[in-house]
């Protein structure tokens, strides 16, 4: 009886173990059709990532604080093929690649051709790592930083004499002090604003965006920002040295640009207002062309602020240095552009005049058309890169709610209303459902990277970047006081959504990731990019993007690189030999998703120093 039992407990036994192992080949085969079909990419990564019991959302080497000096982290698995990529001679400190002044001077001084974007052939390009200079430290949080940038930083004292007794900037032992003054405001912006206050509603969110054309280092952009407007500063890179520089140092939202011969890379109808303080370009030149320019970047509704010069000029020609003649037939031509424009004048008091355009575009057109305007042919006029300026008029295309100005919600109401431009269809293959859609993915992604980077909001990172920011989901779910982000879209992106960014209350930029960004070295405390290597793919050279992104980011800031697992692999081999420590890290959805992340800070260095790029 026993053996029967046993025999019988045998079959049983080996029945269940067929089939276990039977079951366990189904499921081994499936899994590696899964695998083959792409969707399993990168598990291999997510456990390499995740091996020690890490958690797949934390990032426990990095270090996000600042130090002023030293290594930020560790780097795990060193690679002894990584090529390692050198620094550049501390004369390239302060480089701009597409804004080198020794270029500038091949090209023509007409129009301010020679101050505009002229970049490097790809022989030319340096591929090497732009020190900071000796004795650089992380600028002061905001708002101190707004009153004072470290000397070491940007070591340019000329302003401190040209500009004495307009309180521009004052040297003060190791800092320079920013009193907030200007040409036309030398007791203060904040004053100034409020003369401005008087006739635009700057304070009820309203005005929201606003553009400084020649900003100097940007005082009035950053006095702006206490009443919750946002400023898209710029100025040349000429002999007023390091001004852009000075305003990003600041805290303060700025880009090298010109008004020359090429659009400015901006969508139309973006800006709520414009401003000029003695800005010294030359509104009536070339038929009103550099009007007919800030024209196409107004929204219907926005304002247009011009002091200085040839403002009340009965009474200042003589401290101008200039004749009564010349000066009047100056304000004579932007009297007659801005009618001509449907601009209407507010105010005219002392040096300062304001002007609003018209809302409805449908009676201005008739007006234009009347008397025999020239209107611009192009169908896309936010398609601007490289883009000649024309001197004509870029018809307000706007329909329905957007042609009375009830769109254009206060912010920030504005910053999650559905934007007019994706409400009236504007940007195919976007609409409103997909809209709110890409708001919600955004928050998610945010709130991991928070788990991330836990002082991703506290004040740390001022200046941001978001090389690739589609609707700028990621910068409105950032959104605060202690930050602002530059929201890029590059030119061969998709969807073109930079206006829809502006509808958001937000500020951004057009750029071509195989060139060289308009800004200083070292000028962003974090950089996002979402999908841009993938983007770029068959575009231009990772590696000339790495060193984009180093160039402009500060020591010790923080990059997020959101992309394919296939696509990372090929930055992380670049990213070993610069002088960057990283971690691969999984999507928060878990180590199945196939899009990864990788979180990297900047070491501290400085010209001079020889920092090993190999892992510690």
């Amino acid at each position: 009886m026993a053996n029967k039992l046993n025999a019988g407990d045998s079959r049983t036994r080996s029945s269940v173990s067929i089939f276990i192992v039977a079951g366990l080949c189904c499921f081994f085969y499936l899994l590696g059709a899964w695998q083959r079909s792409g969707f399993g990419k990168g598990d291999s990564i997510a456990l390499e990532v995740t091996k020690n019991g890490a958690a797949c959302n934390v990032i426990p080497n990095l270090n996000f604080e600042t130090h002023h000096g030293g290594g930020a982290g560790m780097i795990e698995d060193s690679d002894s093929n990584v090529k390692e990529i050198k620094p550049c001679k501390p004369r390239y400190t302060d480089y701009t690649p597409c804004q080198d002044q020794n270029r500038a001077m091949k090209f023509p001084r007409e129009n301010m051709n020679y101050r505009e974007r002229h970049c490097p052939p790809q022989e030319e390009k340096l591929h090497c790592l732009i020190p900071a200079p000796n004795g650089y430290v992380t600028p002061f949080r905001w708002p101190k930083s707004r009153d004072y940038v470290p000397y070491a930083n940007a070591p340019y004292k000329s302003l401190t004499v040209e500009k004495a007794i307009q309180n521009w900037i004052q040297y003060e032992g190791s800092v320079f002090r920013f009193p907030g003054g200007g040409t036309q405001f030398p007791q203060g912006a904040d004053k100034y604003i409020d003369q401005l206050a008087s006739v635009i509603p700057i304070e009820n969110g309203t005005v929201r965006t606003a553009l400084d054309t020649g900003c100097g280092v940007a005082s009035w952009g950053a006095y702006l920002w206490r009443r919750k407007v946002i400023t898209m500063s710029f100025a040349p890179r000429d002999s007023h040295e390091a001004q852009v520089q000075f305003a990003l140092e600041r805290g303060v939202p700025a880009v090298i640009g010109v008004l020359g011969t090429i659009k400015m890379p901006y969508p139309s109808r973006a800006f709520d207002m414009a401003h000029c303080s003695r800005c010294l370009i030359p509104w009536g030149a070339n038929d009103g062309m550099y009007m007919k320019e800030v024209d196409r970047v107004l929204r219907p509704g926005g304002y247009w602020v011009l002091s200085g010069p040839p403002i009340n000029w009965k009474t200042n020609y003589k401290a101008w240095q200039r004749s009564k003649e010349d000066l009047e037939e100056e304000q004579r031509k932007i009297e007659e552009i801005a009618k001509f424009l449907c601009w209407e004048k507010k105010s005219e008091k002392a040096e300062i005049a304001i002007w609003q355009k018209r809302i409805d575009a449908d009676s201005c057109r008739a007006e234009q058309e009347n008397s025999g305007a020239t209107f611009c042919k192009a169908s896309d006029p936010d398609d601007v890169w490289y883009k000649k300026m024309e001197e004509c008029i870029t018809p307000s295309d706007v329909k329905g709610d957007e042609a009375s100005g009830e769109s254009i919600k206060p912010f920030p109401e504005r910053l999650y209303a559905i934007p007019q431009r994706i409400a009236s269809g504007s940007v195919p293959g976007v609409s409103a459902e997909s809209y709110q859609e890409d708001s919600k993915k955004w928050k998610k992604h945010v709130n991991a990277y928070k788990r991330i980077n836990k002082i991703l909001d506290s004040g740390r990172y001022r200046n941001i970047m978001d090389m690739n920011a589609g609707l700028g989901g990621f910068a409105a779910a950032l959104e605060s006081p202690k930050l602002w982000v530059m929201n890029v879209v590059p030119t061969i992106a998709e969807k073109n959504a930079l206006g829809v960014i502006y509808e958001r209350g937000l500020i951004g930029i057009y750029h071509d990731w195989c060139e060289g960004f308009s800004t200083y070295p070292r000028t962003y405390d974090l950089i996002h990019a979402n999908g841009l290597f993938s983007l770029y793919k068959d575009k231009c050279d990772f590696e000339d993007i790495l060193l984009e992104m180093d160039r402009i980011l500060r020591p010790e800031g923080a990059v997020i690189i959101r992309d394919a697992v296939d696509v990372l692999n090929k930055v992380q081999k670049i990213v070993r030999g610069i002088r960057w420590d990283f971690k691969l890290t999984d999507h928060e959805d878990g180590p199945l998703v196939p899009e990864k992340i990788l979180i990297a800070v900047k070491k501290y260095w400085v010209a001079g120093e020889n920092n090993s790029t190999s892992t510690e």
